[in-house]
């Protein structure tokens, strides 16, 4: 239990960032969806533009943030001498990646359909670059359990990035998509510069055996990272490439726009792998650490759930985020949200083969799964457009997750607690059902009234089974 309060702990600090940050962003989106019509494709540019960035930064990164994790937790090793052994091979995988962009840049921008706009794939090349430079530290922080100055520096990026954008949007009336690339190198840049006394107080040292033994872990990590990001980027990478050029960026841009309400279950699993993964591999050892994993997927459902359910419940409120053209695609939230759902379960998963040092069976799943949803989006975009793509993450992560529960329980078996976890699921997929019958001709207020009965009995179903109040801090000395 002593686990999981630091658990709960951690993610609270981590989400606030995270939830917060992106928040704090999504006032952006407005911003954007209102000032860029979609018929203008930029923000579709924009949407296509940052799949590339995040694809490219998994690359870079060569699964080095949790590989430095698993190695620093070793006896044999000291953790500045694990941090700079994968710093050193992130750095140089960086500058190698951007003297190719400088020295390749027409061939690329040509093959991408950016040739009339070379400096579009410059500056998000620098930026992907300053990124993954900074992947590691950032890792690092979390390591040494420092929560604070994780946030800080993640809440920094987002208050600058805002004022700019605001500034430039609403203030000087700059609102070509070109400015958002502009923007986000500048902040990039100044959030690196955060880092320095962090590389001034490590003690730097490069072992190469170490290295070796670092990449022998890291590689099927890099498979499985790059299997990941094309299951969350590659619809948005292939659409205009495979879609009708007429107006491929103005369906991408509202394709965009609507994950982006969707997104806030990729907050929720991220704030909780950042909290999670360091506590995965410290307890390892202790004898209760499955009990610990089953508890942690099943409180991670529980809370992805509720999340679901309060963006369906509240959708009408929530539409107003992105401007009134790009509303049409809002369909695709419950499917983009599900999809989430189940790559946060597969993220869950794959802790098994972490930890018995098995990581090429998340490089097969990864694929695998990455497979299946290249394979949708490449059939079904032409006819269906961009509810080919939503599908197709909940059949490219549906796929990895089933893989891995398989595989998982026979090489390594953690007891889910299956019975109580399918419950909240059922619950779930009725209370959705019943939100989507209510009649759309009906007040707003009393439909909203109908979402939030549903979600506080759902709020009820978990205090009752998993979380009485007593159990609670502060709030558990009132009911004792």
């Amino acid at each position: 239990m002593a686990n999981m309060k630091s658990l709960a702990k951690d993610t609270a600090i981590y989400g606030l960032s995270s939830i917060l940050g992106r928040f704090l962003n999504y006032c952006l989106v407005p911003l954007y969806t209102h000032c860029m019509p979609k018929e203008s494709g930029d923000y579709g540019i924009s949407t296509n533009m940052y799949a590339y960035t995040a694809l490219i930064l998994v690359i870079l990164t060569f699964g080095m943030e949790t590989t430095v994790f698993r190695f620093a937790n070793k006896d044999e090793y000291k953790p500045d001498t694990v941090f700079s052994t994968a710093f050193v091979w992130v750095f140089g995988l960086s500058a190698l990646f951007m003297t190719a962009m400088f020295c390749f840049i027409t061939p690329i921008a040509d093959v991408l359909k950016y040739s009339d706009h070379h400096e579009y794939l410059l500056m998000m090349a620098a930026v992907v670059t300053l990124d993954a430079i900074q992947a590691l530290p950032f890792s690092f922080l979390r390591f040494q359990k420092r929560p604070l100055k994780f946030a800080t520096l993640k809440m920094l990026f987002i208050v600058f990035n805002i004022a700019l954008n605001c500034l430039y949007f609403l203030v000087l009336g700059k609102t070509e998509v070109y400015y958002i690339f502009l923007i986000n190198l500048w902040c990039t840049s100044a959030i690196t510069v955060f880092f320095i006394p962090d590389f001034l107080h490590i003690k730097w040292h490069f072992d190469g055996r170490l290295m070796l033994r670092m990449l022998g872990y890291s590689w099927p990590l890099l498979i499985l990272g790059i299997a990941g990001i094309l299951n969350q980027t590659f619809d948005k990478m292939a659409y205009p490439l495979v879609a009708d050029p007429a107006d491929a960026t103005q369906q991408l841009g509202i394709y965009g726009a609507c994950v982006k309400i969707a997104m806030i279950m990729a907050m929720i699993t991220q704030a909780f792998r950042y909290a999670y993964e360091p506590l995965v591999f410290s307890i390892a050892k202790d004898k209760d650490s499955k009990e610990t994993y089953a508890l942690g997927m099943k409180y991670f459902l529980i809370f992805t759930l509720l999340a679901f359910l309060c963006v369906m419940g509240y959708l009408d409120i929530l539409k107003l985020i992105i401007g009134n053209g790009y509303r049409e695609g809002l369909r695709v939230v419950p499917i983009v949200m599900a999809a989430e759902i189940m790559m946060g379960v597969y993220f869950n998963l794959s802790f098994w083969y972490k930890l018995i040092d098995k990581t090429i069976y998340g490089a097969w799943f990864s694929l695998a799964g990455c497979t299946v949803l290249v394979a949708v989006n490449i059939l079904f975009i032409p006819e269906y457009g961009y509810m080919a793509c939503a599908w197709g993450g909940v059949a490219g992560y549906g796929t990895a997750m089933v893989l891995s529960y398989m595989v998982g329980q026979r090489k390594n078996p953690i007891a889910y607690p299956m019975k109580s976890i399918m419950a909240y699921v059922g619950i779930t997929a009725l209370f959705f059902a019943i939100m989507q019958y209510v009649p759309s001709g009906w007040p707003l207020w009393c439909r909203l009234g109908i979402n939030t009965l549903l979600i506080i009995l759902f709020v009820a179903h978990i205090i009752y089974h998993d979380m009485p109040l007593r159990s609670l801090p502060v709030v558990g000395k009132f009911f004792r």
